[in-house]
């Protein structure tokens, strides 16, 4: 096969094409390259040196809408650094870094005080709902509408929003990369979202990340009932997961979700081990889910299962007297859904240690699981699971709720202001 070299001062988007139509491999040369988004649209072999950098511009007009999913709605939204769109039989690979140019970003949503930006005029407005949309702010990897591609070995780092995003997407394997995503000051920067797809494997990975850790979704309200893809067949195993706030289904939940594996997952200092979120307004169901060998670590919440998760966040409505400009996508988000509250059924889990090391002083605790009145969570099932906690936390509207080997210690009194959590 041949072989062609990015290096100082080439066109990335031209070598990128010249090797597609050639069928050639692409080895991106040590160094730090700024670019505007690439595209990857045909079969094609990338590796990255080590010490290659792809790192994201911050000037906006080189940013050409693509027509992509947003944290669960269809909108014309900012492409990626590096896209994968329509295509199939794509291998990333190397000890590469994708540099999203955070800090220019994080500080349009929030301000540099993390008092200012996007946020401060929206939530003046009202308009919480519609800041993160509004806000257009770069992944550093997408895979859309692909088949048949790998991604190992990468770095991905302050990105500007999700880290890597694979949407409409199947047969995709995720393995040996890195996140590192983690500022205090960084909105939504999501280890790794799986969203309407099957068939992924996500192996060996390692987040650090100030939002969820790796996540499977399926798409919001209204907009996630009509596109009505789920996302099944989802394998996560063998994995570090650090600062972030864990391994997470929803709250985009609105095409389904069913068929999840995840074990053999080690955590230190996380939010969260096990979550899953929705709303009143989302819908769907998440159902099959297999959770085993787990090893947590200094985590605030081992399992937290949240149906009416960020109400002011999750339920989209316009404020009394707004007068403004109404985007599609809002009418999208504000539209009223019906049917069933969120089901959540049949998961089990099993094989977890849980603990705290003796210096540890945040919050520990084993529980915070919350269905609907009308739709309780149900059917889980706890099997060898040793914890030692704070506290105990709370199960409501829940029912089948099985214990079968399980040992708990919680050596604290119940702190309420403890059950709220991440309503942002």
């Amino acid at each position: 096969m041949k072989t062609i070299y990015i290096e100082k001062n080439d066109d990335l988007q031209a070598k990128i094409n010249e090797a597609i139509s050639s069928k050639a491999k692409l080895i991106i040369k040590k160094g730090l390259y700024e670019t505007a988004p690439l595209f990857i649209k045909g079969p094609l072999e990338l590796e990255f040196e080590e010490g290659a950098i792809l790192k994201a511009t911050t000037d906006e007009s080189l940013y050409q809408d693509i027509k992509t999913r947003v944290a669960g709605i269809e909108m014309d939204w900012y492409p990626a650094l590096l896209n994968v769109i329509d295509t199939k039989n794509v291998m990333i690979k190397g000890p590469g870094i994708l540099n999203g140019s955070g800090p220019y970003w994080w500080a349009k949503y929030w301000g540099d005080d993390m008092k200012g930006g996007y946020r401060k005029i929206y939530d003046a407005k009202g308009l919480r709902f519609a800041a993160d949309y509004d806000c257009k702010r770069p992944r550093n990897l997408l895979v859309q509408n692909s088949s048949n591609v790998t991604i190992k070995d990468i770095c991905s780092t302050e990105s500007g929003f999700w880290n890597i995003h694979i949407l409409y997407s199947n047969d995709i394997v995720i393995e040996n990369v890195k996140i590192k995503s983690e500022a205090l000051n960084s909105p939504s920067t999501d280890g790794i979202d799986i969203d309407s797809s099957y068939n992924v494997l996500v192996n060996k990975v390692e987040t650090n990340c100030n939002d969820d850790s790796i996540c499977i979704k399926s798409g919001r309200d209204y907009d996630g009932i009509r596109v009505n893809r789920s996302c099944h067949d989802i394998t996560i195993s063998n994995s570090i997961i650090n600062k972030g706030f864990g391994v997470t289904i929803g709250s985009e939940i609105s095409g389904g979700v069913y068929n999840i594996n995840i074990s053999n997952l080690k955590y230190y200092n996380t939010d969260c081990g096990f979550r899953i979120k929705s709303s009143y307004t989302r819908k769907g169901y998440i159902r099959d889910i297999n959770i085993s060998n787990l090893e947590m670590l200094n985590v605030k919440y081992l399992f937290h299962m949240c149906l009416n998760w960020n109400p002011n966040y999750s339920i989209c409505k316009l404020p009394s007297g707004y007068d403004g400009k109404i985007y599609p996508h809002y009418e999208l988000l504000t539209h009223e859904t019906e049917g069933e509250n969120t089901k959540v059924s049949n998961i089990l889990i099993q094989n977890v240690k849980a603990y705290n090391d003796e210096a540890y002083q945040g919050i520990s605790r084993l529980f915070n699981l919350e269905g609907f009145k009308d739709q309780a969570i149900s059917s889980i099932t706890f099997k060898n699971v040793k914890a030692d906690v704070k506290e105990f936390g709370y199960l409501y509207y829940t029912k089948d709720i099985n214990f079968e080997n399980c040992s708990f210690s919680a050596s604290e009194a119940h702190f309420n202001e403890n059950d709220e959590y991440d309503n942002r």
